[in-house]
């Protein structure tokens, strides 16, 4: 007798744990002091959890909801303020750090805190075929060519963004170009050049 054939419907999720309510419904004074973590953020290399600092229950009919308020590590960088878990907090996500792993994992935090801080670029090098354009439209209008073919760099905002922006001519520690770099298979631009 061969074994029976199980397909599974509806949507997958990359979700692995419990929901906040879950988790803090069970601890005493609702786990306030202790260190949760949420699985997505677990890709990352850095450190990334969540210390409980105060818990609100929400009315019956969301009962799977909870406000929580946490001190919170975002890829080895502790965030100034207080974070509110609300809307996420139904997500089956989260995870309790064992009382005994918590001195590790804060050590491990202060030592990535230590390292120097990444500063974005504001601008960047315009685009080959802009470039053409902006000249070509210069020459015809009589103006000065430009020297230096650069845009404003747009970022959008994010509360977990650990990363500073350069301020006026300050120096970025991280470049981005449009340039091809090196390409995956060299054989494909024989002949041609790669700028």
């Amino acid at each position: 007798m061969s074994s029976p054939v199980i397909k599974y419907v509806g949507r997958t999720t990359n979700f692995k744990g419990k929901t906040l309510w879950e988790i803090v419904g069970s601890l005493k004074n609702y786990g306030v002091g202790r260190i949760i973590i949420r699985s997505v953020f677990q890709r990352y290399p850095e450190p990334s959890f969540m210390k409980i600092v105060k818990v609100e229950t929400c009315p019956d009919e969301e009962r799977r909801r909870v406000k929580v308020w946490v001190e919170k590590t975002f890829r080895g960088k502790k965030l100034p303020n207080l974070t509110e878990i609300y809307r996420t907090s139904y997500k089956p996500d989260y995870n309790l750090i064992p009382k005994h792993e918590e001195a590790k994992l804060l050590e491990s935090a202060q030592n990535y805190e230590k390292l120097s801080e990444v500063i974005l670029p504001n601008t960047i090098e315009m685009p080959p075929l802009m470039k053409k354009f902006i000249v070509k439209d210069y020459e015809k209008k009589g103006l000065e060519v430009l020297k230096d073919y650069v845009m404003p760099l747009s970022y959008n905002h994010s509360p977990n963004r650990i990363q500073r922006i350069a301020k006026g001519d300050e120096k970025p520690t991280v470049q981005f170009t449009m340039s091809l770099g090196k390409p995956a298979s060299p054989s494909l631009y024989e002949g041609v050049q790669l700028q």
